[in-house]
């Protein structure tokens, strides 16, 4: 049983206040790494999940795309962090809580593209300019604040 799963036996479905971390994985056409997700079903979202004890919020975002997707990511760059009265969420299960969410770029990963079948129907890079629809709310508000702040940044180094 993890931390969270302890965490949920002593207080229930009470609202507890949760960190992570996502990863934008930028490829050479500067297009995002994105998952089709199975929680909520369909609807996309960036690679990354919550902390565990004793983890930074860099090893949470490293652990999580190597779980979900097979990749292996470096040199994690800050976006920004994430948190406040737009960030709560209530599972489907009725669990509530507030995130606390840093939110991480590179180009610097390595390996082959999987999809963890547990966590996602698939991934894709996807242009910055052509997000799904279907996407979580937060994770488009991190897509959006980083083609506005890094961008030009990421062309300028040819990727």
């Amino acid at each position: 049983m993890g931390y969270i799963e302890e965490l949920r036996a002593l207080v229930g479905h009470r609202p507890v206040i949760l960190a992570g971390s996502v990863v934008l994985l930028i490829n050479e056409e500067g297009h995002v790494l994105l998952q089709e997700r199975t929680h909520p079903e369909g609807v996309w979202g960036l690679p990354g999940g919550l902390m565990e004890l004793g983890e930074s919020t860099v090893e949470v975002g490293a652990r999580e795309v190597y779980e979900e997707t097979g990749l292996t990511v470096q040199n994690l760059q800050l976006i920004n962090v994430y948190s406040g009265k737009d960030h709560f969420t209530v599972a489907a299960n009725g669990d509530q809580f507030y995130t606390v969410t840093a939110a991480y770029y590179t180009t610097d990963y390595e390996g082959e593209l999987r999809v963890n079948l547990e966590e996602g129907f698939q991934c894709q890079f996807i242009d910055l300019e052509r997000l799904p629809e279907r996407m979580v709310g937060s994770h488009r508000e991190i897509v959006n604040d980083f083609a506005k702040e890094f961008g030009s940044i990421v062309k300028k180094q040819g990727r």
